[in-house]
């Protein structure tokens, strides 16, 4: 069992920037990968960014990925979410989630933390 999380989010002004944490506890040593998720009023939810735990590869969603970053601590056990020159459209409840099998599925989620970005 992982359990996840998350802090950092809150209102911030369009062009701002926020960050997010993530600290995950438990069998966290067999984590595979950390991902950040993201599910808008009215909207699925939607997949951010997510980092390979031994390697550190990153990978983004395509309007994302010149505006956040992910990284993680291995001695913490956190991984965080940078996020910067936010818009309105990034306004969502951000989830922080873990897997452990490599071609499996997300299954471990945080609580979320809310994002707004005021116009």
């Amino acid at each position: 069992q992982v359990q996840l999380v998350e802090s950092g989010g809150g209102l911030v002004q369009a062009g701002g920037s926020l960050r997010l944490s993530c600290a995950a506890s438990g069998s966290a040593f067999s984590i595979n990968r950390m991902g950040w998720f993201r599910q808008a009023p009215g909207r699925e939810r939607d997949w951010v960014a997510s980092i390979t735990w031994s390697t550190g590869t990153t990978y983004y969603k395509d309007s994302v990925k010149d505006r956040f970053t992910i990284s993680r601590d291995n001695a913490k056990n956190t991984v965080t979410l940078q996020m910067h020159s936010l818009i309105s459209e990034d306004t969502a409840v951000y989830y922080c989630a873990a897997r452990i099998h490599a071609d499996g599925g997300y299954e471990y989620w945080g609580q979320g933390t809310q994002v707004t970005v005021s116009s």
